[in-house]
């Protein structure tokens, strides 16, 4: 595994991400939500960023949607004060890699704002309703909404 992340993970998402790594994606696409406060299965993908400090490359199952065409995903953080690194470094270079069971590919991350933002955030907490409770106690910060363009 070429994680360079794996050692700081809680064990269930190190567990997760090594299963979606070697199963080529058939094993850690479905993630059972009730580990983290949801109900049933929801679908997970891989991003991987670029360490905005480090430049390495850093990979995370995440949870997510599908609109236009495009995968969207939340930087919840379990609704903590601060953004989540993936996000911060996203932040510092758009360019990120995503693999959705075992189809991998380059896309550019973008932040939903206004209608689209309010859209797309009602459609992933429908999938995982714990989203709103994060938002609550995320307090002053507003969690954001990303949406993963696929480079054509």
């Amino acid at each position: 595994m070429t994680n360079t992340m794996t050692q700081s993970l809680p064990g269930w998402i190190a567990d997760h991400l090594k299963r979606y790594i070697e199963s080529d994606g058939e094993d850690g696409h479905l993630w059972d939500a009730s580990l983290g406060g949801g109900q049933g299965m929801v679908t997970t993908l891989l991003l991987t960023t670029t360490g905005r400090k480090s430049g390495t490359a850093h990979t995370l199952p995440l949870i997510y949607g599908e609109a236009d065409g495009n995968y969207i995903i939340i930087a919840s953080k379990g609704g903590a004060p601060a953004h989540p690194a993936w996000y911060l470094n996203l932040e510092a270079n758009p360019e990120v890699g995503v693999q959705v069971v075992a189809q991998k590919f380059q896309a550019t991350a973008r932040v939903a704002t206004g209608e689209e933002r309010t859209r797309l955030w009602r459609q992933l907490a429908g999938i995982y309703s714990p989203y709103d409770a994060y938002q609550k106690l995320a307090q002053n910060r507003e969690i954001p909404v990303v949406v993963l363009e696929p480079k054509k």
